[in-house]
């Protein structure tokens, strides 16, 4: 059994809203609302979703970018959801996030150099100017790039090689836990597949364990050992990837996958599509029982009444889902 890095129990992020009119009372958006998850050493963990559904908004809670509302992120057995920033503060060296954009979440005023080694004057401040050099040299070998580059600017590289930029500044401390954050979203498809490669590569040479964080199911099937999909904040799904992919007991699940393309024309043409009506609801007002009820064909009375517990639905004990009629 692998050791397990990251626990995630009930985590809950509400932002208050205010309401409409002089004396109205804020209401609280439930952005991710009751969420639970583990990963373990080595592996990579994918979560899917449509946009809304609270992906980032997770990835920033276990970093402490935002401040969860409730729930417990248990990292190697300390709760950080509730450390002050100073007892945080040796932790984020095990814990790196790689941004969706890669050039914006590049400083234009700095030189790749110094943004790669940035994070070594904040984790390892004892290193020598020349450790730092050839720590950052190193690292952008292992992404791919030149050492020869570190004294130009982010605007005079690619989409696919900020990227790999980004990927080193998070890489260059040795993080156990990297949050890949739509990483590849804005890419091109063949830079997509290059970076996916990439990732895969750093994990097993360095021991990473990964959370892949994205819209696009055909792309989290591809890095994921398990895959949880998420809709409007709550876990619909979870377990292998295969049996994910292979079985989905969700209709949402299901629906996903079916969205899909196929490489092959004649089988693509022929295969039935599952087309979900209407949009996610807003969080501010999510539905009762099952927030899915609304799109789903299988509704029914009780998905209003009762919300359903994410539960073994098959054979499979690790492959769980939120459904009241499961698809089984």
């Amino acid at each position: 059994m692998r050791e397990t890095l990251l626990e995630v129990s009930d985590l809950r992020v509400h932002f208050p809203v205010r309401g409409q009119g002089l004396f109205a009372r804020p209401r609280p958006l439930r952005a991710v609302d009751g969420v639970s998850f583990t990963v373990h050493a080595g592996e990579t963990l994918g979560i899917v979703g449509e946009s809304g559904s609270g992906k980032s908004t997770i990835a920033r809670a276990i970093l402490r970018l935002n401040t969860p509302t409730g729930g417990r992120v248990v990292w190697l057995g300390t709760d950080i959801a509730r450390l002050s920033e100073h007892a945080l503060r040796p932790l984020r060296r095990d814990l790196q996030i790689i941004f969706q954009d890669p050039l914006a979440s590049l400083d234009p005023r700095m030189t790749v150099g110094d943004i790669v080694a940035e994070p070594l004057t904040v984790a390892e401040p004892e290193l020598t100017r020349e450790a730092r050099r050839e720590r950052v040299a190193a690292m952008l070998d292992l992404v791919g790039l030149s050492p020869q580059m570190v004294n130009r600017y982010p605007h005079e590289f690619s989409g696919g090689q900020c990227q790999r930029i980004g990927i080193a500044r998070a890489m260059v401390v040795r993080p156990r836990l990297v949050l890949c954050d739509e990483a590849v979203s804005s890419l091109d498809v063949s830079i997509q597949a290059q970076i996916i490669n990439l990732l895969k590569r750093l994990q097993r040479e360095m021991g990473l364990s990964l959370i892949f964080i994205s819209h696009d199911l055909s792309v989290v099937r591809h890095i994921s050992d398990r895959i949880l999909v998420l809709y409007l904040g709550r876990v619909m799904e979870l377990g292998p990837a295969e049996r994910v992919i292979g079985l989905a007991h969700h209709p949402y699940t299901a629906a996903l996958i079916s969205a899909v393309p196929v490489p092959d024309p004649a089988v693509e043409r022929g295969r039935p599509r599952l087309l979900l009506e209407g949009e996610i609801p807003s969080p501010l007002d999510p539905p009762s029982g099952c927030v899915f009820r609304t799109r789903c064909p299988k509704a029914q009375a009780r998905c209003a009444a009762e919300v359903p517990a994410l539960v073994p639905r098959g054979t499979d004990e690790a492959h769980l889902a939120a459904c009241h009629f499961p698809n089984i």
